[in-house]
């Protein structure tokens, strides 16, 4: 299995920047796919960005398409969330979640993941 490790939340002002990373250990990080889900207080939990293990495939929500970048560096075996034009609905518990494939495709349905991290917060003011 493969654990995940994420860094880098914090206080931001609206329109503000912040890069998430997710640091994976226990397995080849290239043979996963990554996805970045996110959960608001009192909302159900959302799906953010995903990227296949080779990071040749991605897809990202609505909500954050031309904002947000998901990357890997699959040598350092970690993965990247580059938030920017960050707004106060972005406010959330991020997540990074991995799931064994083999490195081909991604997954938008956070429900296919099967290891996650515990969790950073962002919390983006007006």
């Amino acid at each position: 299995q493969v654990q995940l490790v994420e860094s880098g939340g914090g206080l931001v002002q609206a329109g503000g920047s912040l890069q998430l990373a997710c640091a994976a250990s226990g397995r080849t990080f290239s043979n996963y796919a990554m996805g970045w889900i996110r959960q608001a207080p009192g909302k159900e939990r959302e799906f953010v960005a995903a990227l296949s293990g080779s990071g040749l495939s991605a897809d990202s929500a609505d909500s954050v398409k031309g904002r947000f970048t998901i990357s890997r560096d699959n040598a350092k075996n970690t993965g990247y969330l580059q938030m920017n034009s960050l707004k106060p609905e972005d406010t959330a518990v991020y997540y990074c979640a991995a799931r064994f494939d083999g490195g081909y495709y991604y997954y938008s349905d956070s429900n296919r993941y099967s290891y996650w991290g515990q969790g950073t917060q962002v919390t983006v003011s007006s």
